[in-house]
């Protein structure tokens, strides 16, 4: 004979029973007018029996899935990142130099003559500093171009000798 009672897990992880012919009552053995006994619908198991609970967490295969997923975005997008900083630097570099250039062709026409070195640009109010060129990161390796004729800076390049995206070197913008 088949037992009426089913095995169910509840949303807390507790095992119960449950009857699936869900009477109210059922009836004594002995023909006696005792009255009937009442079944209850829920029969709470012994902790030892409550295997049924829900697992908590990731599994492995979850977890290779999100970092085989970081891994493939990170080597799309490092290379677009180096490349948006080298583009950024060349902005900076040709900025920098347009300012000095025309920071030299101003101080020749107050001045008279072009100024011995790239630090009297300082010292004369011109620049509060000399710019870090952006591709050395160093302040100290501007080529100076110094004019035969007058004397003096006359032109400024980079110290950089790498070659630029568009294919010039930096020392010769």
């Amino acid at each position: 004979m088949q037992s009426p009672w089913t095995e169910q897990s509840l949303e807390n992880g507790e095992a119960h029973l449950q009857m699936s012919a869900l009477p109210k009552s059922i009836p004594s053995r002995d023909k006696s007018s005792a009255p009937a006994q009442r079944v209850p619908w829920l029969v709470k198991l012994p902790r030892a029996t409550r295997h049924l609970k829900t697992p908590s967490g990731f599994t492995l295969i979850e977890l290779m899935i999100v970092v085989a997923i970081i891994g493939i975005l990170a080597t799309i997008a490092v290379p677009s990142y180096r490349q948006s900083v080298v583009k950024a630097r060349e902005a900076v570099l040709k900025q920098d130099l347009f300012t000095m250039r025309d920071l030299l062709d101003q101080y020749r026409a107050d001045k008279g003559k072009y100024p011995p070195t790239l630090q009297d640009l300082v010292t004369a109010t011109y620049l509060r500093a000399v710019p870090v060129d952006p591709i050395t990161q160093s302040a100290s390796t501007w080529q100076e171009i110094i004019d035969a004729t007058e004397g003096g800076v006359f032109d400024v390049y980079s110290g950089a000798d790498l070659v630029a995206s568009n294919g010039t070197p930096y020392n010769r913008w």
